[in-house]
């Protein structure tokens, strides 16, 4: 890991955690070529399922926000593991997809995938300016209240 990339997270106060084994029969991660896919992370903090539920019903905003940022820390956990520990291969990170579990009337899902967005970004630099998609869904796997999944131009 690039010595920047450590600094900054250390600064924002994260630790990466050890990249999610799969929860069903698919990859993590999958490399072609130069770019890196990242398979949807969920919110997951100690292993659990951080933040449950479905925005503008249960679930806040704020909530939802931090729901992103924790799918975001997963996403650099899982590229990390991808890359040999080195976070300073990633070249750019290219898109996220980023899915809302959402009650009907709810249209704030771009402030919700915002805390994904701001984390990659703050941790990355210039690297982690991203195009993205926030998309509102009936429900996501295991009643998670977010799933992020990424592409990344890597060296």
């Amino acid at each position: 890991m690039s010595d920047q990339i450590a600094a900054r997270l250390k600064e924002m106060g994260i630790s990466l955690p050890e990249a999610a084994a799969p929860a069903a029969n698919y990859v993590p991660y999958v490399i072609s070529g130069n770019l890196l896919y990242i398979s949807g992370q969920l919110p997951l903090e100690g292993g659990k399922i951080a933040v449950s539920g479905h925005l503008g019903k249960n679930v806040d905003v704020e909530a939802g926000q931090r729901a992103a940022e924790l799918c975001a820390i997963n996403i650099l956990s899982q590229a990390r593991a991808a890359l040999g520990g080195d976070l300073g291969r990633i070249k750019r990170v290219i898109k996220l997809n980023g899915f809302v579990a959402s009650a009907s009337d709810f249209v704030e899902q771009h402030l919700v995938i915002n805390g994904a967005s701001n984390l990659i970004a703050g941790v990355l630099g210039e690297a982690g300016k991203h195009a993205r998609a926030a998309v509102g869904m009936a429900a996501l796997p295991m009643n998670a209240a977010v799933e992020i999944d990424a592409i990344v131009e890597i060296a």
